[in-house]
Parts: structure tokens; C-alpha cells; sequence
């Protein structure tokens, strides 16, 4: 994607050959900043604090998190330290660990003296990987899109809604659910994305807005609490979201705020998709509710904004009492049964275990032998 016209990734390898740069999005949208990750410590840093998020380049960034490992100490145990600090900066995202488990796969069997090379490569080829899958998906969620402006007749504008940010931003480029409407923009159809804002860190309103606006598509900020509205006035004709982890059944763990936007899809009849690469499948799990670990933050990303004040300077202030408490659960589950399609890399499918498996046949357990 591009940034002021410029073509670039959210993570790249610096022309030093060995450290890792990223993109600060703490500081987005009033700074665009890029920051040196040396070591393994401040790749672990940029995913616990949020300098990078989003399930795809949270994975990897801590791959290239075990590259700065290895430069330093390529041990066993420095493999394996590496590896569970990595581990435990994010617990939802599911992305991290199959990313972790592909570099221990990779870097376990070499010698020591081998690994720095081999982990770089590694990581680079997942980058790519990434890149590849969330195009697919956009291509295919691109036919969902030119069919609901065919069923629209083609009259007026298709009205997209979005939580989160699930763009290049979240992922190494094009993004999941934003890549079919950065598709669709450039293929000339008339669209217009409602972004929720995303409360508390205001994901929507701060980066899936300035996403859009770098690449000139059409689209209107509104409150979380918006979509239900719309939805009732016919402003919507599909929605569509990323997710962090997914269950073997098709539930489907994203940012605080989408169930609620599902049920009222489905209380309106409106499509609610979600924009799914495969490495975010968590086939161990099958009751998302009940099994998908729910990660809560500090209350302070609940309790104080930050914004541009009208001097330019940029603050943090507090909007709530002091002494009152405050809950920061940062994702929710949205059971299956919300879910009007999946759209992944191989194609689209029913949000249930048949449909996934119809698309990831190898997935199926080997049937036991006739006796």
C-alpha cells in the first residue's frame, strides 16, 4: 500500500540488513513514525504495547523478534527464551504462536552457527505468505462486493461498514478486510465504508481512517454505537470484518464491539462477513466462548484519550472520574451462527466446520481403519 504515494510494508528488514523497522501506530493519525527494532526485548515491546498490532503482523514481528534473538545468542536456550518471551506478549492472537511455531520448526534441528540466516529467511517467506493470502482474500471478497452492488441495481453507493482496523496496517500489506475495498475503489465502484471508531483505542477512527484516506476511498467516522442505526435505514448493505482467532466451528474472536454489530446485522438482514487467513484458524478450539482467551488491558486505554489539541500539540487526557474503576476487555466472540460467510484464501464458505474443512480438506482427521 502507500503512504503520501509511497509504496511500503507495515515491517521491512532496514538497509543494515538485520534490524527490523516498523511503524509506530501509537502515533498515528497526527504522526507518521518509524521505529529500529534491535533486539528481540523491543520486538516483544512493539507487540505488548501496541507499536504494532493486528493478528498477521503481530506473527510477524515476533518472527523477526527470534531473528534479533539469534544475532545475539543463537543457543538452544536462547532459541527457546526467545520463544516463550515472544509468546506471552499477546494472548488472543493466534497468528503469534503459529508464527512462533514455524520459526522453532525451522531453527531446532540447525546448528547454532546456522540459524541466524535460516531465521531471517523464515520470516521473510512468512511476510511474503501474508502478503499473498490477504490478497486472495480481497479478490475474493471483491466478488461478494460487485454482487451487492449488482442486487443495489447499481443505483446510488455501496455502503460497507468495518470495525477495528483490519488493514495493511493489521497485516504486512493489502490487510483482510479492507483488501477488497481497496480493490473495489480502484475497480470504479461507488464505495463508501462507515467506520466504527473502536473504542477504547480507536482503531477505526485513528488507523482504518487514515488507510482510506491515504488511498483516496470514501468514508464517514461514526460512533460504535452508529451501526445498529444505520442498519435499520437501509445505510448499510454489508458488513465486513477481520478476525484475531477462529474456532475450528467458525467462531470468530475479533476487537471488543463486533458481536454486537453482528447481531444487529442479522436483525436487519444484512451480510456479516469476515475476512479470514487460514494461519488465524485455531483448529484445536470448537466453543469460542467458551474456549478463546480474552485478553484485558490496562484501564487507562479506557479512561484517557489522546488527540491534537488546537495549539498542534498532542495530549493525553483523562474523561472519567477519578477513583472510577474501569474494564478493558479488548476482544469479544461473535458465534458462528452470526456469521453470514467466511472469506479466506481459497474462497468463501459457511461460517461451520464442514464449510472450513470444504476449503481445507488436509484438516480432516484420517478416518480409523476398517477392522
Amino acid at each position: 500500500m502507500k503512504v503520501q504515494g509511497v509504496p511500503m510494508r507495515s515491517i521491512w528488514v532496514e538497509s543494515d540488513g538485520w534490524s527490523v523497522g516498523v511503524i509506530d501506530q501509537t502515533r498515528l493519525p497526527h504522526a507518521f513514525v518509524k521505529v529500529k527494532l534491535s533486539t528481540a526485548d523491543e520486538a516483544g515491546h512493539a507487540i505488548r504495547s501496541m507499536l504494532v498490532r493486528g493478528a498477521p503482523l503481530i506473527g510477524a514481528t515476533a518472527a523477526y523478534g527470534v531473528c534479533l534473538a539469534m544475532r545475539q545468542d543463537a543457543s538452544d536456550g536462547a532459541l527457546e527464551k526467545a520463544l516463550t518471551m515472544l509468546r506471552a506478549t499477546r494472548p488472543t492472537a493466534v497468528n503469534l504462536h503459529w508464527a512462533l511455531d514455524g520459526m522453532r520448526q525451522v531453527l531446532a534441528p540447525l546448528k547454532p552457527s546456522e540459524r541466524v540466516a535460516a531465521a531471517y529467511k523464515q520470516a521473510a517467506a512468512l511476510c511474503d505468505e501474508d502478503v499473498a493470502i490477504n490478497r486472495a482474500i480481497g479478490e475474493h471478497a471483491l466478488k461478494l462486493f460487485q454482487e451487492a452492488w449488482d442486487k443495489k441495481g447499481r443505483k446510488g453507493r455501496l455502503n460497507v461498514l468495518t470495525h477495528c482496523n483490519a488493514g495493511w496496517l493489521a497485516t504486512v500489506d493489502w490487510g483482510t478486510a479492507l483488501a477488497p475495498m481497496y480493490l473495489a475503489h480502484d475497480a470504479g465502484l461507488p464505495l463508501h465504508v462507515w467506520v466504527d471508531e473502536t473504542r477504547p483505542r480507536n482503531q477505526g477512527a485513528v488507523l482504518t481512517a487514515w488507510e482510506l484516506g491515504q488511498h483516496g476511498v470514501p468514508h464517514t467516522v461514526i460512533a460504535d454505537n452508529v451501526g445498529g442505526h444505520l442498519m435499520q435505514h437501509g445505510e448499510v448493505d454489508l458488513c465486513i470484518v477481520g478476525t484475531d482467532r477462529t474456532t475450528a466451528r467458525g467462531d470468530v474472536a475479533n476487537k471488543i464491539g463486533t458481536y454486537l454489530k453482528a447481531l444487529a446485522a442479522k436483525d436487519n438482514g444484512v451480510p456479516f462477513y469476515v475476512a479470514l487467513p487460514s494461519p488465524t484458524i485455531d483448529w484445536t478450539l470448537q466453543d469460542g466462548v467458551k474456549e478463546i482467551p480474552i485478553e484485558q488491558r490496562e484501564g487507562t486505554e479506557l479512561s484517557d484519550v489522546t488527540g491534537r489539541l488546537p495549539s498542534g500539540d498532542i495530549a493525553t487526557v483523562r474523561i472519567t472520574p477519578p477513583g472510577s474503576p474501569a474494564a478493558n476487555y479488548a476482544f469479544d466472540v461473535t458465534p458462528a451462527r452470526l456469521v453470514t460467510a467466511l472469506i479466506t484464501e481459497r474462497g468463501v464458505c459457511p461460517a461451520t466446520e464442514e464449510g472450513m474443512l470444504s476449503l481445507f480438506p488436509e484438516r480432516r482427521a484420517p478416518r480409523s481403519a476398517a477392522k
